[in-house]
């Protein structure tokens, strides 16, 4: 076997091409990697920017299978050489791409998703799980604290707006523990939050068919934040219609999701 020389050098670039903040604490690793796979072996994972495999091999131990996204083609040569073996078994698979736009709906069977989620696509890489339709089994996000806090609060929060209600209608979710920003190599400007998301059964529980419609109903209602329902679904469904509503003087987030989604059918099923 070629020895492995783990920077040469590459140690300038790798990974610092697409501003990425590496998370290097062993133990947060681990917490991470447990939360995601559970006290038994998971069939299998996906892990959403594998970087330079700190959360792979950790997901590895607790795997049968990990196939890892990573778009920066320097990080997939560095990954194939660092984990040559477990590639050679059959048990981690590389794709050199962005998450973005790459198809990974058939590439297991009830994953568990996992990832650090660089912090400017957070919201499009959550929309992107989602369209797996449920076909998932939980996914263990490390994302900034103030997006942990977004994700996971409930009305009457100022935290509570439409990525809360986005997330909250696809999963239930929590936030399992907070990670500073000194764990990370180079270290960011702001700290961090790992979350759990689990995905729920949005037509039993909400009475959802039409997962897409309820959600560009959700953005009207949170389009101007301060601003009452009355004043973001007006224009909409028309006045009359929202000022038969006793919600009409509220805020979008001062109602909780199961109430967003009662006055969704109000507004659509008559």
């Amino acid at each position: 076997m070629v020895p492995f020389e783990p920077y040469r050098c590459e140690r300038v670039i790798l990974g610092r091409r697409f501003g990425q903040h590496f998370l290097a604490r062993k133990s947060i690793l681990d917490s991470i990697a447990e939360a995601a796979c559970g006290e038994h072996t998971t069939s299998s994972v996906i892990e959403i920017g594998a970087g330079r495999g700190a959360l792979t091999a950790p997901l590895l131990e607790r795997a049968d299978r990990v196939l890892a996204i990573e778009v920066d083609a320097v990080l997939v040569h560095y990954l194939r050489q660092k984990f040559r073996e477990a590639i050679d078994a059959g048990r981690l698979e590389l794709i050199e791409g962005d998450v973005l736009t790459t198809d990974f709906s058939a590439a297991a069977s009830n994953p568990v998703i996992a990832g650090n989620l660089p912090y400017y696509i957070t919201s499009p890489i959550l929309e992107r799980v989602f369209g797996l339709n449920g076909a998932w089994q939980r996914a263990v996000f490390l994302v900034q604290a103030e997006v942990a806090e977004r994700i996971a609060a409930g009305p009457g929060s100022r935290d509570f707006g439409y990525l809360s209600v986005l997330v909250q209608t696809h999963a239930r979710a929590e936030i399992l523990f907070p990670v500073g920003r000194e764990a990370f190599r180079p270290q960011p400007k702001v700290d961090s939050a790992v979350v759990r998301l689990t995905p729920r059964d949005s037509a039993a529980e909400l009475g959802l068919t039409d997962v897409p419609a309820f959600l560009k109903f959700a953005k009207h209602c949170f389009r101007h934040k301060r601003k009452t329902l009355r004043n973001n679904l007006g224009a909409v469904y028309g006045l009359q219609k929202i000022d038969a509503l006793a919600e009409a003087r509220l805020r979008a987030e001062q109602i909780g999701l199961s109430e967003l989604a009662a006055l969704y059918h109000k507004l659509t099923d008559a």
